[in-house]
């Protein structure tokens, strides 16, 4: 899961002081146009992204919608597979072919195939 987030350093700050959670890692992902932390939770890696890009997606979405969990992120085994299958299926694909991201190889599914939540694809590096 991914929180849109205006100021990264205040999210981290507030998730150490409210749960004792550090981040992992802090990384700019300049292709995405945004700075993110990921903080790991059991088995479950929670990011937080603030826009570095003021033309970017991010930067709309916080624009539009204020504050709040931007997509949600799946594992895969194979994710050329997976992009695949679901266009086979019909899934409207924001990535046709997988791309570097902060979580390994990423895409991303429309969120018009999933009533309205943005679906990024992982696989781990």
């Amino acid at each position: 899961m991914a929180i849109a987030v205006k100021n990264l350093d205040k999210a981290v700050s507030t998730v150490e002081n409210l749960f004792g959670l550090m981040p992992s890692r802090i990384e700019e992902i300049p292709d995405q146009g945004v700075r993110a932390a990921v903080i790991h939770i059991g088995d479950t890696e929670m990011e937080f992204i603030e826009p570095v890009n003021p033309d970017g997606g991010v930067a709309r979405f916080l624009e539009t919608r204020g504050e709040g969990i931007h997509h949600i992120c799946l594992e895969v085994d194979d994710i050329d597979e997976e992009l695949k299958r679901l266009d086979t299926k019909g899934a409207k694909l924001i990535d046709r072919q997988a791309r570097k991201g902060l979580a390994g190889k990423i895409a991303f599914i429309h969120p018009k195939s999933l009533h309205g939540v943005l679906l990024e694809l992982a696989q781990k590096a």
